[in-house]
């Protein structure tokens, strides 16, 4: 495993642009919601550390990761400099996690293509609840504050492209 004990959640905070300027859309899954959560407190707090105002910042939930897709696209339309998706999928007796996490992995790559809003992919695609929770807050940090940061430098991309 690539991220064995490591917490890849840490940041120099002098390396990031400040986000004062920039409007945030975050789109949370409500399933697996005790995964979600912290995922999406770790994007506001990390947002809001590196400058954002929490006025800035717009958030909608939606059922579950697939429909991130939708809910990203709508994101887009709301005047904001970047969207971050935010979902866990966790694999389960069925085929039903590799369609899920196929489907959104690419509706958020045809987004990223066909909008000039950047939506940063923040979903969870895990064997197991453990494997997750590790990874939304636990030994391995906290996805949000990282998708975060990859917000902040989209955002920044885009307003200098």
């Amino acid at each position: 495993m690539s991220t064995a004990d490591k917490n890849l959640s840490h940041y120099n905070k002098n390396t990031i642009p400040n986000a004062k300027i920039f409007r945030f859309g975050i789109v949370v899954s409500e399933w697996n919601d005790d995964i979600t959560e912290p995922m999406f407190q770790g994007a506001i707090n990390t947002l809001i550390d590196n400058g954002a105002t929490r006025s800035n910042i717009i958030s909608w939930y939606v059922p579950g990761s697939y429909e991130l897709i939708y809910g990203s696209k709508k994101m887009q339309e709301q005047n904001v400099d970047v969207v971050i998706a935010i979902g866990s999928v966790i694999r389960g007796e069925t085929a039903h996690f590799d369609y899920v996490c196929q489907a959104v992995a690419q509706g958020v790559k045809d987004l990223n293509i066909i909008d000039d809003t950047p939506v940063v992919f923040c979903v969870l695609t895990d064997d197991t609840h453990q494997q997750a929770a590790d990874r939304s807050g636990g030994k391995h940090g906290n996805k949000g504050v990282e998708a975060a940061i990859v917000a902040i430098k989209m955002a920044e991309l885009r307003r200098k492209a």
